[in-house]
């Protein structure tokens, strides 16, 4: 599990346990207890899963600031795979807050049970009116709970697409029939970006390693396309249903993330101002982010990069979808004026940008300047498995094979599978 995330707060556990026992109507601001239920995903243990329970037994249903903190500290049990909060999260179902018990099906799904009463409690909740079905139906597929098939199937026509996408998935998974598999693929070409990371996630479960290729291909952040090749590869690989060199040029493509590479969902009527498109890095939507990026080198060649430093210097500094963008496109325009910006990116350890670390060593691998060698030899110590891997693209790129030996004894499988290619 990555936990570079994990305690941005900075609160001890002790004080952690110390608000979230304060009585709400004594504390000056509410959403410190959120923090504090955040911030508990830090310190597993008895004292914490101890200290969650009482924040879901002493929250007040009726008040919403209450009511927001009860979801976090169910949802902090589950990735805390807190089992002997089962109980206490069980009568979580009964809310009528659709968050909690959304929260409440993902965290029993996240620790695990074959308990029949509890799967049963959560398959009843498809027949109830207003759920978000999605994490429910997902949850039992997980569990192989053939006994909700048929109140499964009902969703398999369902007008949201992402509940739609894990309806189709669960019944391939429970009947082993992947004849609709299909309509799931198709969803990766959907506008709704919701549908396109719920149904990567629905082939990854269901294993259909045929994705492969049309999920590096899927318009959404290439930290989702880089998750589903490495878990359905290393899965793959281990069962001797595919080898390395199925998966290794879909892997290359994403990291280099080049909109060409990709199957756009959006298009323009007309081609837009180049204020616009450097605008639209910031979407939250990469759909949108790939279009810009590609009508950025295609029609504005010479302007673009003197003003993807503006906008750097302006707000991309500071927003790590556009960080990514910007670092990335220095790289596709081959701008060797940003070596040095490129250089600091490359090592900037903030979790939020971690992603475009990996940009910087393709973009670096992409300026072909060799001065880049020693910094991005230096990546090979991180633990960051696409950093790694982007910095032996980019070593490649400029020539080097002196990081040979480095890699050779890496405990990542794909670094080590990726210098076995090259031999």
């Amino acid at each position: 599990m990555d936990k570079r995330f994990y305690n941005i707060f900075g609160l001890t556990q002790e004080q952690a346990i110390a608000i979230i026992d304060t009585p709400i109507e004594e504390m000056e601001d509410p959403s410190d207890k959120y923090v504090a239920v955040s911030s508990l995903i830090s310190f597993p243990g008895e004292a914490s899963v101890a200290a969650l329970i009482r924040a879901i037994q002493n929250s007040d249903p009726n008040q919403l600031d209450q009511r927001i903190i009860r979801r976090k500290a169910v949802e902090s049990l589950g990735r805390l795979q807190a089992a002997s909060a089962l109980p206490v999260i069980r009568t979580c179902l009964q809310d009528n807050d659709i968050y909690t018990v959304e929260n409440s099906v993902w965290a029993i799904g996240e620790i695990g049970t074959q308990d029949p009463g509890i799967l049963e409690d959560i398959a009843k909740l498809l027949e109830k009116p207003g759920q978000i079905y999605r994490v429910i139906i997902h949850t039992l597929a997980n569990a192989d709970y053939r006994p909700a098939l048929e109140r499964i199937r009902q969703f398999i026509q369902a007008e949201d697409e992402p509940t739609r996408s894990a309806a189709i998935a669960a019944v391939c998974r429970l009947t082993g029939d992947y004849s609709d598999i299909e309509q799931i693929i198709a969803l990766l070409q959907s506008t709704n970006l919701n549908a396109r990371r719920g149904c990567i996630q629905d082939l990854i479960d269901s294993l259909y390693y045929a994705a492969i290729p049309k999920i590096a291909r899927c318009p959404v952040s290439l930290v989702f396309r880089l998750r589903a090749i490495r878990l359905m590869g290393q899965t793959g690989i281990e069962t001797g249903e595919i080898s390395f060199s199925d998966i290794q040029p879909y892997l290359e493509q994403v990291l280099l993330d080049h909109p060409d590479d990709m199957d756009l969902v959006h298009e323009y009527d007309l081609v837009p101002s180049l204020e616009f498109l450097i605008s639209e890095l910031y979407q939250t939507d990469f759909g949108r982010c790939y279009l810009a990026t590609k009508t950025l080198l295609e029609s504005y060649p010479e302007q673009t990069p003197t003003a993807l430093l503006a906008t750097y210097e302006a707000a991309a500094y500071n927003d790590y979808g556009a960080h990514y963008h910007v670092m990335k496109l220095f790289g596709h325009f081959q701008y060797a004026p940003a070596y040095d910006l490129l250089v600091q990116n490359l090592h900037n350890r903030e979790p939020q940008f971690q992603k475009s670390r990996a940009a910087c060593a393709i973009s670096l691998g992409q300026l072909g300047d060799p001065r880049a060698i020693p910094e991005l030899k230096a990546c090979l110590e991180t633990k960051i498995w696409d950093l790694k891997y982007a910095a032996l693209m980019a070593l490649e790129q400029l020539g080097d094979t002196t990081y040979r030996e480095i890699a050779a004894q890496d405990s990542d499988w794909l670094i080590r599978a990726k210098l076995g290619s090259g031999e």
